[in-house]
């Protein structure tokens, strides 16, 4: 954790956002700010219509709008989640993720991404990992209010 905060300190920033050109230390807070520009909000509530692009922002809103904790024991991790950057489809597995995107999103630039040789032609890099994103996405219609413009951690 403590090199990871280190890079935040770092002038050079080596992920730079194919939307706006603000550049990140990291590939997880790029690929959290590209959902600014794409609308993605793949964390949805079961017990109403928000989404969020964040899943520690979903479970802020279930905490404080419907009363409803996570029980986490003691260092215990949440599972992984693995996310569609095309569409927000959240997958349990990184193969389900490439199935998805070979049915949904035959074109998808993540499906030629460095993840998708190691899993034999497609693509299913940990959510975190993806830096491959199209400008042609449609832009979100996010306003001050987004949960991105809010939060900055809570991974």
């Amino acid at each position: 954790m403590l090199n990871r905060h280190l890079k935040c300190h770092n002038e050079t920033k080596r992920h730079p956002c194919n939307f706006c050109g603000k550049g990140f230390n990291d590939t997880f807070d790029l690929k959290r700010h590209v959902r600014t520009h794409t609308g993605v909000r793949p964390y949805k509530c079961s017990l109403c219509d928000k989404a969020f692009t964040q899943r520690c922002s979903l479970e802020s809103h279930m905490k404080k709008i419907h009363g409803v904790m996570q029980q986490y024991a003691y260092k215990e991790r949440r599972s992984k989640l693995y996310v569609c950057e095309e569409c927000g489809h959240t997958a349990p597995t990184q193969e389900t993720l490439l199935r998805h995107l070979q049915a949904q999103h035959p074109h998808s630039a993540l499906l030629r991404s460095k993840g998708a040789r190691k899993l034999g032609g497609g693509t299913a890099t940990r959510a975190a990992d993806h830096t491959s994103f199209s400008p042609s996405s449609p832009p979100s219609q996010n306003g001050p209010d987004s949960d991105d413009a809010a939060e900055s951690g809570g991974r």
